[in-house]
């Protein structure tokens, strides 16, 4: 029929774009408030909203697609033959690498209330493109590690902290900012450390070694140092491996190749070759996991932060699709079934970002009882929160019906980011053990989680109840590693719980509690019990862009 056309598109939701999106979160934005000293908080807000700005605007989130479509590629050699293993990034990688070295995400440890402006940025950040946050994170958490050398840390730590994104391969003394990865793995140890066999022979030079060795999982290839950890003569140390010497010279640094990936595309992750690779030692001999403890617990808390930001990036575009989305008469947001998805969606991820503040908050305070908290806390939180990530995202992309399976619609993207968290800095065995070795060494942290749940007491009575249940499981650590999951699963969700129900609005923690704390929520997500408030959780979670 003349003038009729089959491609007029309707009932299709705007682009979720042009926002802010630290603005747009309230859980995160009462987090930041919470934990930030009034004298700062107005500095930390406008902070925040600049990167919220810029990871919401149609620019970034078009460089996040071109750094995802176009992973970096290896050249091992140059024209005429010479090895130079270098990786080729996207523009777009540097640009957004560029964005979140400015905005201050590697200076957790130099600023005032460095650690929650800076994990409620990196939350922010990775919604953007997470794959740059690999190599913010390890350089941020690099730090700690550095530090245990005042020599080394009066050198690199400037570099480390500064706003200055500095690309290129070239002596660091030369630049105005550095990256750092590291390369702990090796193919038969894996998360055990100790069976690496990289071996690490002293040179004249005090504190300098010569490594050999292969390492299975090197991070971010192209940053300007390296924590690695090799067998010295007295046992399992750590080093830092730069990528040019001083001289200006190359150091040894063999690129074997780069990993296909499920996710973090845009990343580098490679296989690396030591053949008498110049290294300086970080800290004594034979104490090289001692050394890297404190960049362990800076990079599994940036593994918290991450899933706390992938989810919430999911859960604003389900709630964004389907408050635009009309079906059977309606929107969708509105019908029953849906809204108990969304719900439920959205608690979960408040849930993360309320414990993700609080543990960065922990690390300001700095405190014994806030670092014993961190040694039980800690662990639990990267187990579980990582692990809740992939189900959400698939369950929000599901909320897209079709569209959420099209890679344009950007929720294939965080399904297949979202299991990384969880394999990274330790997957989940190697937190629940941890967290059982805190219980039976350390009762001083037991301790500062207790008081820290205590403080929502009497305040829920099923809070109350699953307290009390937890102390039922504690008694008897006899066999606890086979039930360990299930402990550090409780020991988690309490937390998480008591921190809801002491600042989250009512409508949020009440149906965390019913559904978490209970035997009354089920397996999948859309399975909140009857008589919540449901739409205020909804409206909570919705993103509202500006006209």
């Amino acid at each position: 029929m003349a003038g009729t056309t089959t491609h007029t598109v309707t009932n299709q939701p705007p682009p979720l774009v042009g926002y802010d999106l630290f603005a747009a979160d309230h859980a995160l934005v009462e987090a930041v408030a919470r934990h930030t000293a009034p004298e700062l908080l107005e500095e930390v807000r406008a902070e925040l909203s600049t990167i919220g700005v810029s990871a919401g605007s149609a620019q970034v989130q078009e460089w996040a697609a071109q750094a995802d479509e176009n992973p970096p590629r290896l050249s091992t050699h140059d024209r005429y033959g010479n090895r130079i293993d270098e990786v080729e990034f996207h523009p777009a990688w540097h640009r957004l690498l560029g964005k979140g070295v400015g905005a201050g995400l590697t200076t957790g440890w130099v600023r005032p209330g460095g650690h929650v402006r800076r994990a409620a940025g990196f939350l922010v950040w990775t919604q953007a493109e997470a794959g740059n946050c690999c190599p913010l994170s390890m350089t941020n958490a690099a730090v700690p590690a550095l530090r245990t050398d005042p020599e080394l840390a009066a050198a690199w730590e400037p570099l480390l902290t500064s706003m200055i994104y500095d690309r290129g391969l070239r002596p660091a003394a030369g630049k105005a900012g550095a990256l750092f990865g590291m390369a702990m793995t090796e193919k038969q140890g894996g998360s055990d450390v100790r069976a690496n066999t990289t071996a690490a022979v002293p040179l004249a030079e005090s504190g300098t070694y010569a490594l050999t060795g292969h390492k299975w999982f090197c991070s971010a290839p192209m940053s300007d140092g390296f924590l690695v950890l090799a067998r010295a003569p007295g046992g399992p140390t750590c080093f830092l491996v730069p990528r040019v010497l001083p001289d200006g010279t190359r150091n040894v640094f063999l690129l074997q190749r780069l990993k296909d990936k499920l996710g973090n595309r845009s990343n580098a992750s490679a296989e690396v070759e030591f053949d008498g690779t110049w290294a300086r030692r970080v800290g004594e001999e034979g104490r090289g996991v001692r050394t890297i403890i404190g960049m362990v617990a800076a990079t599994r808390l940036d593994c918290v932060l991450g899933s706390a930001g992938l989810m919430r990036q999911a859960v604003a575009q389900a709630v964004h699709h389907c408050s635009h989305r009309e079906a059977f008469g309606g929107k969708l947001a509105d019908k029953p079934l849906m809204r108990n998805v969304l719900a439920d969606l959205a608690v979960e991820s408040e849930a993360a970002t309320a414990l993700g503040l609080r543990l960065a908050a922990a690390h300001d305070d700095g405190g014994e009882a806030e670092r014993a908290l961190l040694r039980l806390a800690l662990p639990a939180a990267k187990y579980w929160v990582t692990k809740r990530c992939a189900p959400v995202a698939v369950e929000a992309a599901e909320c897209l019906g079709g569209n959420g399976y099209v890679t344009e619609s950007g929720l294939p993207r965080l399904v297949r980011e979202s299991p990384l968290n969880s394999l990274w800095e330790g997957a989940g065995n190697i937190q629940a053990l941890d967290a059982l070795r805190a219980l039976r060494r350390e009762p001083e942290a037991l301790d500062a989680y207790l008081e820290e749940i205590g403080r929502a007491h009497g305040a829920d009575h099923r809070l109350d109840r699953a307290v009390k249940d937890l102390f039922s499981e504690l008694a008897d650590l006899d066999g606890m590693e086979a039930r360990a999951r299930r402990l550090v699963e409780r020991l988690a969700t309490v937390l998480q719980g008591s921190l809801l129900v002491r600042f989250a609005p009512a409508e949020v923690a009440d149906a965390f509690c019913a559904s978490r704390l209970t035997d009354d929520g089920g397996a999948s997500f859309g399975t909140l019990p009857h008589g919540l408030d449901l739409a205020a959780v909804v409206d909570r979670a919705r993103v509202h862009v500006p006209a």
